[in-house]
């Protein structure tokens, strides 16, 4: 019962333990699970999630993902694509992004492109605005903003 000695099998060697692969974890709902950046996380390149992300650390590169959300204490250094996003530390790069809320923690220092945006009091937000449209808002490419001068320069602070 408690012997050292392996059983034999058949002649054949012991096999070394493998693990059975993890299946990748799904949510209730039928789609993909999200990806988290602990806030002792610095992440230097780009970050590409076909899952939501959220991120509490820092991250110095460009950020393309099905859902962002961001931590109060976050930075990002670089640009952000996604389908949607929930923005609440410091970006510093372009954002193209279908439905946007921009929560009064968070300071935007780059141009922003939306189909749906909400922006609390408080947020500061130094860049332009430009409401994507039609074949724009499907490319995956950033739609390019105006170069007028007059274009509108806006900075919310309570």
């Amino acid at each position: 019962m408690f012997s050292k000695k392996a059983p034999e099998q058949n002649g054949a060697a012991p096999r070394p333990y493998a693990p059975e692969p993890m299946p990748a974890p799904r949510n209730p709902n039928g789609g993909s699970t999200f990806s988290v950046l602990g806030a002792d996380i610095v992440v230097t390149g780009d970050v590409k999630a076909g899952a939501d992300l959220h991120i509490d650390g820092r991250v110095e590169g460009d950020i393309t993902c099905a859902s962002l959300v961001q931590g109060e204490g976050s930075e990002i250094a670089g640009a952000v694509r996604a389908d949607s996003a929930r923005l609440a530390g410091t970006v510093r790069g372009s954002i193209d992004v279908g439905s946007l809320v921009i929560l009064k923690s968070a300071r935007i220092h780059g141009d922003v492109s939306y189909d749906a945006l909400t922006i609390e009091q408080g947020a500061e937000v130094d860049g332009r605005f430009a409401h994507r449209t039609g074949a724009a808002a499907r490319t995956e490419e950033p739609v390019p903003l105006a170069q007028d001068e007059d274009a509108a320069r806006i900075s919310l602070v309570s």
